[in-house]
């Protein structure tokens, strides 16, 4: 069994010095003061290439370094098509991608924007507010990892200068390299901590929207009102994009996770390692033989999975699977939570719905009631409109007749009014 992938602390050497404090301190306000300020004195410059951009470089020893560079530059240094720089342009601000090159990894998740290769890495606007923890995990990080990745590296480099006359020779360096690989190499170092900045920026705002929805849509359950309504459409507007950002990245994730190939086509630490075992076996060949040569690289290409032949093992991609498979849960317990909140959203919409419509029908029984009651005072109106005509009639020689009429049809209407209010409650139209 090799050690965990996902360990964040490596051995140092013996020969390896313990960083310096400057080593992993963070972006200083001076510093960044006097990069923004370069970086607005050379916004007028223009190059063949395009428009200057500000960079910063990160190799495997932990060095970093601000440098402006264009759009020709970036493309002759790393060995992307032209393309690929426009996933890192403005237009895809909230894209995410990770995308596999012969020589590099361009990598777009949310506000980091990166092409990495098997040595160093380059950062797309590292000044932003956003960016800077990203920066800061490099700075930490990655003088911790590097001295044992540099021991390894120079030991894999003395055993091919040593052993590379015989083919029993070349089969010991390789298994050395399959076997001493027990850690994550340089660029899925720098893929991690991206994930990790990722997620955890992702999941803060998780939090934040959890804090703030709660209170707001417990406050329109018991007041509905136009206020407390505006707010939970702006909350319904919040999660919708913050739901849909987290999506982008987990798809990413289960696009790279449902494809071993594509995952690896990923390990430029290990392209790079097959390619230089190449270029010694050609050199080899032409000192022993064609044949022998042959028979090596087809050895070496079978057991490391190369790129050349284009066959990959399902172990080849086992520590980049359990990395990726780690920050797929989370951020589906990210996606979770939010899904959880648009839920709670959707039951206190039903309840004032429910609520309305309690409201509703007892304005309808209402006006039933009124309707009843209007009908039976019409009654009552109509009787003694009868009466107040100039018709012929003997009851108005009787002296006091008025009150027995005027009284007896009040208590007629009266009874109508009440034997139309039962019916319509025996046919639960009116609530009890």
């Amino acid at each position: 069994m090799g050690k965990n992938p996902f360990s964040l602390h490596r051995r140092r050497s013996k020969t390896s010095s313990p960083p310096t404090a400057a080593a992993i301190k963070v972006v200083s306000t001076s510093a960044v003061a006097a990069a923004a300020a370069a970086v607005g004195s050379s916004k007028a410059k223009k190059k063949i290439g395009g428009a200057l951009r500000l960079w910063m470089k990160f190799d495997k020893n932990g060095e970093s370094e601000l440098i402006e560079w264009d759009k020709s530059s970036i493309i002759k240094r790393v060995g992307i098509p032209p393309r690929d720089l426009r996933i890192l342009g403005p237009i895809f601000s909230h894209s995410s991608s990770i995308l596999a090159r012969e020589k590099a990894m361009v990598v777009n998740l949310e506000f980091i924007k990166a092409i990495v290769t098997a040595e160093e890495v380059l950062l797309l606007d590292p000044l932003r507010q956003e960016v800077l923890p990203f920066v800061d995990q490099l700075r930490q990080q990655l003088p911790h990892r590097s001295p044992t990745v540099r021991d390894q590296g120079s030991s894999v480099n003395a055993q091919e200068n040593e052993q590379h006359s015989t083919s029993g020779q070349w089969t010991h360096a390789a298994e050395a390299i399959e076997g001493g690989q027990q850690e994550l190499p340089f660029e899925f170092q720098v893929l991690e901590i991206a994930l990790e900045v990722v997620c955890s920026y992702l999941d803060s705002n998780v939090t934040e929207l959890e804090k703030n929805a709660y209170p707001v849509l417990d406050e329109l359950a018991r007041n509905v009102s136009t206020k407390n309504l505006e707010r939970v459409r702006s909350l319904k507007s919040n999660l919708t994009r913050l739901l849909a950002r987290v999506q982008k990245v987990r798809d990413e994730i289960e696009h790279l996770l449902d494809d071993n190939e594509d995952m690896a086509q990923l390990y430029l630490s290990r392209k790079l390692i097959q390619y230089q075992q190449s270029e010694a076996l050609l050199n080899s060949a032409v000192s022993n033989s064609l044949a022998l040569a042959t028979h090596l690289r087809r050895m070496s290409s079978n057991r490391s999975g190369s790129m050349m032949t284009g066959t990959y093992r399902e172990d080849d991609v086992e520590d980049l699977e359990m990395l990726l498979e780690a920050y797929f849960m989370q951020l589906d317990g990210t996606r979770n939570k939010i899904l959880s909140v648009r839920e709670y959203i959707d039951d206190t919409e039903d309840y004032v719905n429910i609520q309305l419509d309690n409201q509703r029908n007892e304005l309808i029984q209402l006006q039933l009631t009124l309707t009843i009651a209007s009908f039976a005072i019409s009654l009552d109106t109509l009787i003694a409109g009868v009466f107040g005509m100039n018709i012929p009639c003997k009851l108005y020689d009787i002296h006091g007749i008025f009150g027995y009429v005027i009284g007896g049809a009040t208590v007629l209407c009266f009874l109508i009014f009440l034997l139309i209010l039962g019916y319509a409650r025996w046919k639960k139209l009116l609530g009890s």
